[in-house]
């Protein structure tokens, strides 16, 4: 029932925003928080790795961290999920694809103009002033996920390297905000998939959709729905429903 619900909506929608959370990359293999760690990141919480307070008191262990993050999303792949989105692309919707995670998967699937709300683990930034910085891939490899190797310098004021990701206490991209913003009060589908609903502001992004008169497909393991009329909520992982639901539209 619900399915089919949901493949009339979007049948009948041109422009549809997908908004995407940790469950969309669960099944390429990348851990979200409530995955136990391995090695020497099991000793550690992820979220009191992931401030700015932790790379003031420790930046060895924070680059660290994230190089090995690094390296465990450049040897997974997109799964069907991912590929799922460009293929109704493809079949003619106008897509758009806003995400709080900070892989590159739905680039490497094909999708075009991701938003990143959260940042991206590819970018680097200076601490001190900010500035986008490039890096050779050997600065950004580690032959051993337990090597901590000190931060490289920004060569314009000197100050510590770290990624280019939105830490906890830290405010979204002002652009990524804005241009999420935008798409989402003027789409006619919010398809979310695998968002805990839990993260300021992002979270409050399907009640955004709703409020302007969208129709939002929740796509998760557990029923994470806000309770309204023009909701559907799709049960079971992310792959196999959102392959269901463009069958179910006529895209093989």
């Amino acid at each position: 029932m619900g399915i089919q619900r949901a493949a009339e909506v979007l049948r009948t929608s041109k422009r549809v925003v997908f908004f995407t959370g940790a469950g969309i990359s669960a099944d390429s293999g990348i851990p979200t928080f409530r995955d136990k760690l391995t090695g020497l990141w099991e000793k550690h919480d992820p979220q009191r790795l992931e401030t700015a307070d932790a790379f003031r008191e420790n930046p060895s262990l924070v680059w660290g961290w994230y190089l090995w993050r690094r390296r465990q999303v450049s040897q997974s792949q997109p799964n069907s999920a991912h590929f799922s989105i460009p293929r109704l692309a493809n079949a003619g919707w106008e897509v758009c694809v806003i995400t709080q995670n900070i892989d590159d998967l739905h680039e490497r699937a094909g999708s075009k103009g991701v938003v990143h709300l959260h940042g991206s683990l590819m970018s680097v930034k200076c601490f001190a002033c900010h500035r986008p910085v490039e890096l050779t891939p050997e600065q950004l490899q580690i032959a051993d996920e337990e090597d901590l190797i000190e931060p490289p310098r920004c060569t314009r004021c000197n100050g510590r390297l770290r990624p280019g990701v939105v830490w906890f206490k830290e405010n979204l991209p002002e652009d990524a905000w804005r241009s999420a913003v935008r798409l989402v009060r003027s789409c006619e589908l919010l398809i979310s998939v695998g968002t805990s609903g839990v993260v300021t502001p992002a979270a409050d992004i399907p009640g955004m959709a709703l409020a302007a008169g969208a129709t939002v497909i929740h796509v998760n393991l557990e029923d994470v729905g806000l309770g309204v009329a023009n909701e559907i909520m799709l049960l079971g992982s992310a792959g196999e429903v959102l392959q269901t639901l463009i069958r179910s539209v006529g895209i093989d």
